[in-house]
């Protein structure tokens, strides 16, 4: 199996080959989407700025709860697998900045948050176009996923994989531990270094080879949930870096509103294919799932 790479602008049926990737694997490659190259380029500069830059400034930037989901965090300050040691990365995490405005002494710097705002609303607007190719898909308004995504849970996300040695890592560490994404979709994008992997249809992990000027897209839990099934929300990780160079990779998750009610949509469900999920609200489902990746640490 490999992951299916879509070109959203040329591609005669857009909607066909993303139910196609998502169905059957969860992941695409994704080009011609509306990103910003250059934007993400500068955005790329300024994070590695960040992660190698005083600790003094990143500590004043601090992760302080889940709730706020909000700032920096060290090394193995987060499980994404909970069963497994914490994570080997450093991030930055940035949850619904252009309707929540935060004091100054929380950014970086105001070049720094300036620059965000102006990557976040463009890859938000990127992920606008996606969110009507997939309802195209599933037979659904033009506008169903988009009047649920204003922002209140959508988060821009800066990775950061120092290098290291094999000393440096314990047994069953990863640099992201194996887990799913937790809302509709999430928008990757990542340096040439490689590291991500997808658990795939056979339980053997798949590399997910860096391609230049794409982003990599998959669904989550309450896609999946929302399908009945249909798209997977596939398990994936990050290969601790071990060696001379670090890793960057930016993330977008596209999560819905908090009082959002996600349940099978009619398009998913008949006679041989039943309801697979409970309904559930989508706020409460995307808080457990921060809750349980920092364990105690905030409580």
């Amino acid at each position: 199996m490999s992951i299916p790479q879509i070109d959203l602008a040329n591609d005669p049926n857009p909607a066909a080959a993303v139910d196609g990737a998502l169905a059957n694997v969860g992941f695409m490659t994704v080009t011609n989407c509306g990103v910003d190259l250059h934007l993400l380029a500068e955005a790329y500069a300024a994070s590695l700025a960040f992660f190698t830059g005083p600790e003094t400034i990143k500590r004043r930037c601090a992760y302080l709860s889940a709730e706020e989901n909000f700032g920096y965090q060290g090394l193995q300050e987060e499980n994404l697998d909970p069963g497994a040691p914490a994570d080997l990365k450093e991030t930055f995490t940035m949850r619904n900045v252009l309707n929540r405005p935060l004091p100054a002494e929380r950014w970086p710097s105001p070049e720094f948050s300036d620059l965000m705002h102006a990557l976040f609303a463009n890859v938000l607007n990127a992920g606008f176009r996606l969110q009507r190719v997939l309802a195209a898909a599933l037979e659904l308004e033009d506008d169903f996923f988009v009047r649920v995504h204003n922002g209140e849970n959508v988060t821009l996300r800066l990775l950061y994989y120092p290098a290291g040695g094999v000393d440096d890592v314990a047994a069953g560490q990863m640099g992201a531990g194996a887990h799913t994404d937790y809302g509709l979709l999430t928008l990757l994008f990542q340096d040439n270094t490689g590291g991500l992997q997808v658990r795939d249809a056979d339980d053997e992990w798949l590399d997910v080879t860096p391609v230049t000027g794409s982003v990599v897209i998959n669904s989550g839990d309450l896609l999946e949930r929302w399908s009945n099934g249909r798209y997977r929300s596939t398990l994936h990780r990050v290969q601790p870096k071990i060696g001379a160079s670090e890793r960057l990779s930016i993330a977008m998750f596209i999560d819905p509103d908090s009082d959002t009610r996600v349940e099978a949509l009619p398009s998913c469900v008949d006679a041989s294919h039943p309801p697979r999920f409970p309904p559930v609200l989508a706020g409460e489902h995307l808080q457990e799932k921060l809750d349980a990746s920092h364990k105690d640490r905030f409580k």
